[in-house]
């Protein structure tokens, strides 16, 4: 089952949902190791590196998962409770918009001096002509408050799976844990 189905996710979409949460978190936790450097620091320029290189390679996961998503059934709630499912909804659209307002503002951070960016030493993504006053600062400070609240609305989404677990007893996380029959 590759595929959606109209009661469950297919391997395509569970595979995007935990390379994605993986990604996210571990970016963020790199980025928090990131700016406690200093510019001596052996692994400075190596996090760095590696950093855009995800976070880029991340952008590209991410389009792919829209495109999937765009052009695939999407399961039906289970819950019946039409407010928290419309909650739901709207907190999952929040978390894509905070991700492209990252991955945006961390495009403009790292061409803020008209530089490509590198990607794991394969190909360079070309900086835009366009740039402004303080770039990389206000960039940055987006980039970082952004991240905190995506950071923020997964954790909301990961108590709301819980809370289908194991106090409604729904197969809402079960569903993108692993395949489920056709019913």
């Amino acid at each position: 089952m590759f595929k959606n189905s109209k009661t469950g996710y297919g391997l395509m979409a569970i595979f995007l949902h935990w390379l994605m949460a993986l990604t996210v978190f571990g970016l963020f936790g790199l980025g928090l190791y990131m700016v406690e450097l200093t510019y001596y620091d052996s692994w400075y320029k190596g996090s760095l590196d590696l950093h855009k290189s995800i976070g880029l390679s991340l952008a590209a996961v991410f389009v792919f998962r829209l495109l999937w998503r765009r052009f695939n059934v999407k399961p039906s709630p289970i819950g019946t409770n039409t407010q928290l499912n419309q909650l739901a909804q709207t907190a999952h659209i929040l978390m894509y918009l905070f991700l492209v307002i990252i991955m945006v503002s961390g495009y403009l951070i790292s061409t803020a001096d008209g530089r490509p960016i590198e990607v794991f030493g394969l190909f360079y993504v070309k900086a835009i002509d366009f740039t402004f006053d303080s770039q990389a600062d206000i960039a940055g400070q987006i980039h970082y408050y952004s991240a905190c609240l995506l950071i923020g609305f997964v954790v909301l989404h990961i108590l709301g799976a819980l809370k289908h677990h194991f106090i409604d007893k729904d197969k809402t996380l079960i569903r993108m844990i692993k395949l489920q029959k056709e019913a």
